[in-house]
């Protein structure tokens, strides 16, 4: 299942549910304002053994690009490869 958080208001108990449920056969895409939960909560995204990723488009907007090479988990992808990975984890889960 492919995992999609769009916004970045999520408080951390709701978060954490969230991630409980996900295994490494689902993934994560942050895109839209979910991008700035790398900000907000950054060890729960650690946790996951899920593949994560985010749209570079948003992570561009909002000037992240610099707090990525922080993070090695964390896979920048473009639109294109967007379409990939709902094609590869289906269904999504949007939140």
């Amino acid at each position: 299942m492919l995992y999609t958080f769009s916004q970045a208001s999520y408080d951390v108990n709701e978060l954490e549910r969230y991630i409980q449920h996900i295994t490494e056969q689902d993934a994560i895409l942050l895109w839209q304002d979910g991008v700035l939960l790398l900000l907000k909560f950054p060890l729960l995204l650690q946790q996951t053994s899920a593949p994560c990723f985010v749209l570079e488009n948003d992570i561009k907007a909002r000037h992240l690009a610099p707090l990525l090479t922080l993070n090695n988990k964390i896979k920048v992808i473009d639109l294109s490869q967007f379409i990939q990975l709902t094609e590869q984890y289906f269904p999504q889960f949007a939140l």
